[in-house]
Order: C-alpha cells, then sequence, then structure tokens
C-alpha cells in the first residue's frame, strides 16, 4: 500500500505537468483567486462543517442545489493540492448542477499548527498529501458520506468524483465503500488489480489525451476490470492535459483544454442522472 500511495504522488507530480491556472509567482498551490470570485457570486447556500470519527476530525465543505426535493450526494475528493479554492468552486458547479455537493479537506489537521489545506505554506500541500496513510483517508471518506446520506436535502444516493490524485483516491474508494451508485475518476490511476473484485458501482474515467504517464495505466486498466467482470468505461479527451477540469477553466486556459473540460463536464452530468 506504501508503494501505492508513492505511485499516486509521483504520478501526479510528473504527468503532463500539472497545470494550476493563472498562478502568480509565489501563489500557493491551493489558492486559486478566479475561483474564489466565481463562488463569492454564487447563489447557492454554502457551509463547513467539522465532522469527528474516532479520535479524528474533518472538515467538510458542502454546497446545497436550489431545490424542493431530495437530492443525491456527490463526494468530490481533491486533487494534490488538497481542498484548494478550485475545489470548493467545482463543488458549487455540482450543487448548481443539482446535487449535494459534499468535499472533505482530507489534510484538516495535518498542516503546521493543526490547520487544514489553506493553512499549508507554498506547494507544501503536495508533500503532506505523500504522507496521508490510506486506512485515514478511507475513514475520512466514509465518516464525510455518512454525515452527508443522513443531511435533510439528501434522497440516500451516494456517488463519487475525484480529480488527479483525487481520481486514484475515488478509485481505490469504490473498491471500499459498497453503496456507491458510481465513481467517476478524472485523471487517475486504478486501484491494485487484487482490490478490483471488491467494487460494485460502475466506474467511469475521463483521462487526458497529453498525459502519457496516466493514459498507459487505461488498457491493464480495461483488461482488469473486464476480468473483475466489474463496470469500466474511459473516455480520453484529445490534446487535453493532466488536470484539464481545472485548468479548462482558469483564465489562462488552452482551447483543448476547455474543449475536453465542456465534453467531461456534459458527460458527467448525464451520467449522474442515469
Amino acid at each position: 500500500m506504501k508503494r501505492f500511495r508513492a505511485f499516486l504522488v509521483a504520478t501526479f507530480l510528473i504527468a503532463g505537468g500539472i497545470s494550476l491556472g493563472a498562478q502568480p509567482a509565489g501563489a500557493q498551490a491551493w489558492s486559486q483567486p478566479w475561483a474564489v470570485e466565481r463562488l463569492e457570486k454564487s447563489p447557492r447556500h454554502h457551509e463547513w462543517v467539522t465532522v469527528k470519527h474516532g479520535g479524528r476530525s474533518v472538515e467538510l465543505f458542502i454546497a446545497y442545489p436550489e431545490s424542493k426535493e431530495k437530492r443525491p450526494v456527490v463526494l468530490i475528493i481533491h486533487e494534490i493540492f488538497g481542498l484548494s479554492d478550485w475545489a470548493q468552486e467545482l463543488a458549487d458547479e455540482v450543487a448548481a448542477a443539482g446535487y449535494v455537493a459534499v468535499a472533505p479537506d482530507l489534510l484538516t489537521g495535518m498542516a503546521p499548527g493543526g490547520g487544514r489545506t489553506k493553512d499549508f505554506p507554498g506547494d507544501s500541500v503536495t508533500e503532506a498529501i505523500g504522507k496521508l496513510d490510506p486506512n485515514q483517508i478511507t475513514a475520512d471518506l466514509n465518516a464525510a458520506a455518512d454525515f452527508a446520506l443522513k443531511l435533510p436535502a439528501s434522497n440516500g444516493k451516494l456517488y463519487a468524483g475525484g480529480f488527479c490524485w483525487g481520481g486514484g483516491q475515488t478509485f481505490r474508494y469504490a473498491t471500499n465503500r459498497s453503496d456507491l451508485v458510481a465513481a467517476f475518476v478524472f485523471y487517475g490511476p486504478p486501484p491494485p488489480k487484487e482490490s478490483m473484485s471488491k467494487i460494485t458501482a460502475p466506474v467511469y474515467g475521463f483521462y487526458a489525451g497529453n498525459d502519457a504517464r496516466i493514459g498507459a495505466t487505461i488498457p491493464d486498466t480495461i483488461a482488469a476490470m473486464k476480468a473483475a467482470e466489474k463496470t469500466y468505461e474511459p473516455v480520453t479527451y484529445d490534446g487535453a492535459t493532466h488536470g484539464f477540469m481545472r485548468a479548462g477553466e482558469a483564465p489562462d486556459a488552452t482551447e483543448a483544454n476547455k474543449k475536453a473540460r465542456e465534453e467531461a463536464w456534459k458527460r458527467w452530468k448525464s451520467l449522474l442522472t442515469q
């Protein structure tokens, strides 16, 4: 498991070069002012909640849809940069699509002074991600999911979607959470083959054409998931780079990343309705 964790971190630091999108020199990896501006203009209700499990506390960012009906929960699993401004803005977009978006900060308590993602200086957040214990990650995600499913706004259905490092964690989480309706893996690697037999939900992959390191995992993943008799449907977006869901809406987005993001977002919303 430690080797898998190291693979995840190395993959996302190297693969395709992760674009932070319009970042000023010296900016923290988790900071995207343009995402904050969009979030502040949102008409939807947002809140921070602290959930305790065992001897640990985890902070959750929750974005609610404007709906009179109970709606499904989408668990958002953040990138290697932690629960960034962009991850929160993405959660708001999911809420705008009609879902209760719950984004746990898996670095809660790990920053200097016991803080979370926003309290890490510079790009030190990526080093901290590499030190997270997989069992702790699973426990944090379960605590977030269990809390969200009990919200009055929830209809009891649970989805999970993750990006970059979080994409890999989403795929791994599918091996641990039997009540997932579906898992959405955005440019993340698969879990070990021997664990795929535990997956009960369909897994949908979203990959970048210019992301050779992650792209190279797809053929074996297709074969392994087929052998395990599991549903796995990957789509690769030509010309896009690793991290296109974030990079595709940044002020300096390339046309290829914009297009990939638009197409992936359309597909994601369609899959959520099935």
